[in-house]
């Protein structure tokens, strides 16, 4: 049964993650994903993902905790034992969240519903997050079954709400209304209405910028939290003049030079 359907609307892709069992993720939801992952990668013309659920108020629940629970009973009852002076390999889905956070390509969370464990991961990954508002909740409350947020959740957390806030909600697994996520920072904003077509509209916004200069951009915050603040201003740097000798920045330094443009204009409407 297919789980994720896709559709072009110009440079825009909406990833529409239409029926997975009950609304929980499992191990063909992250076969799908890794599948678009490639579509989109390859494909030059697609500017920009939106992600968003296809049951009504269901955005993931989480991942499926059955299968979760089966993998366990394997592990331990193989007499496995786990340190952290030996990593365990990336998962399929580890790899897709990865792979969202590094490609030069815009990802929009369009949160039309209930967002939590591996399915909030998945929106933490993207670069925005918007939220419908309505009575579902949002957050990491894996602590409450004996586990803890394990793609993503523990690193990319604090990085976006401070380790504070980051650590009440994961150590009290407590989750969030959507308005309530907005004023925490776990998302831009909380939507009244069609959050596709807000996402989009974002999507869209962020799809005509001039390409090299949001790829730059992804990859310098991206990074900016995880090394030291020398190695962050020097790629800075480079890369701002990477973009100064592009065709495209000259010619709209040029354009608003002449008065033809203000620097708040969208190039694609010059």
């Amino acid at each position: 049964m297919v789980q994720i359907v896709a559709k072009h609307d110009g440079p825009v892709m909406i990833a529409t993650i239409t029926n997975p069992p009950d609304g929980y993720m499992d191990a063909g939801t992250e076969g799908e994903l890794a599948a678009l992952l490639d579509l989109v990668e390859e494909d030059r013309d697609i500017r920009a993902v939106v992600f968003t659920g296809g049951m009504a108020d269901v955005f993931i629940r989480h991942y499926d905790v059955g299968v979760l629970e089966e993998l366990s009973r394997g592990m331990a009852g193989r007499g496995m034992t786990f340190d952290t002076s030996r990593s365990v390999p990336e998962s399929p889905y580890h790899l897709c969240l990865r792979r969202i956070a590094s490609m030069p390509k815009a990802f929009v969370a369009a949160i039309n519903g209930t967002a939590m464990g591996g399915g909030f991961e998945l929106a933490l990954a993207c670069d925005i997050r918007v939220a419908k508002d309505g009575p579902y909740w949002l957050g990491l409350p894996e602590i409450n079954i004996g586990l803890l947020p394990g793609a993503g959740g523990t690193q990319r957390l604090p990085r976006l709400i401070g380790e504070g806030r980051a650590l009440e909600m994961m150590l009290r697994g407590r989750t969030l209304r959507p308005r309530e996520a907005a004023e925490w920072g776990l998302v831009s904003a909380c939507v009244d209405g069609d959050v596709v077509a807000v996402a989009s509209a974002i999507a869209h916004e962020v799809a005509r910028k001039p390409a090299r200069a949001l790829a730059n951009i992804k990859r310098l915050v991206r990074g900016s939290t995880s090394r030291p603040l020398s190695e962050g201003m020097a790629d800075e740097r480079t890369l701002f003049c990477d973009l100064m000798v592009s065709e495209e920045a000259i010619a709209l330094m040029s354009d608003f030079n002449a008065g033809r443009r203000d620097i708040r204009d969208d190039p694609s409407k010059g």
